[in-house]
């Protein structure tokens, strides 16, 4: 048992290794193999595939990221039931953005391969999924601030620009900034934008007053 966790591990460093120099249609799984010290009947002992040995080097990072994304819609949307729609600071948003960032910068070379070098595989297209997602949950709350506040709809276009907005700070992040520490700084400021810009449509000002 010890023995194919050892195996195993030594495949993926060396998948992520050249996945990271090459790409994934570019990869050649014999380089793998070998730069691994193991024959490929080794590889596809624990591996289906070549698609299935990338998959297994970004899933669990990516499905913690989305954890943490669909938690805070969640209580989002209860902030919606509720009827308290106005806030008074950035501590939810900013908790989750800190939570998510913890993950990326814990896993960057993971999801650097998810953005950048995942072309050809079976989850090229999850940034794109997500954006989705974010998209339907932006939605729900454009509507329900116009309901209460009688202000003008906020159309699809603008809610679809604010979905991939959220995404691309996380893009930007996780591509451009190399430490966890500058990331902390870029995205509060980010965060205190978006927010900004989110009451601002409603003609809100933020932050609010808390009375």
């Amino acid at each position: 048992m010890k023995d194919e966790k050892e195996t195993r591990k030594k495949l993926l460093d060396s998948a992520k290794k050249e996945f990271s120099e090459k790409g994934y249609e570019k990869a050649s799984l014999r380089d793998i193999c070998k730069n691994a010290g193991v024959t490929t009947g080794a590889l596809y002992f624990f591996f289906k595939d070549k698609d299935d040995l990338f998959v297994s080097l970004v899933k669990q990072p990516f499905l913690q990221v989305q954890e943490i994304m669909l938690a805070h819609y969640q209580e989002e949307k209860e902030i919606v039931w509720q009827g308290n729609l106005l806030r008074h600071e950035k501590s939810d948003d900013y908790e989750a953005a800190h939570q998510i960032m913890q993950v990326l910068y814990q896993f960057r070379d993971e999801f650097l391969l998810l953005l950048t070098k995942s072309q050809g595989t079976s989850v090229e297209h999850l940034v794109d999924d997500v954006v989705s997602v974010s998209e339907k949950h932006y939605r729900l709350m454009a509507d329900a601030m116009e309901q209460k506040f009688h202000t003008k709809s906020v159309d699809d276009t603008m809610i679809h620009y604010l979905a991939h907005m959220q995404m691309d700070m996380f893009v930007y992040m996780i591509t451009h900034i190399e430490t966890e520490e500058q990331a902390e700084r870029f995205m509060e400021q980010a965060i205190q934008y978006m927010l900004n810009g989110w009451y601002g449509m409603f003609g809100i000002e933020f932050p609010l007053s808390a009375q």
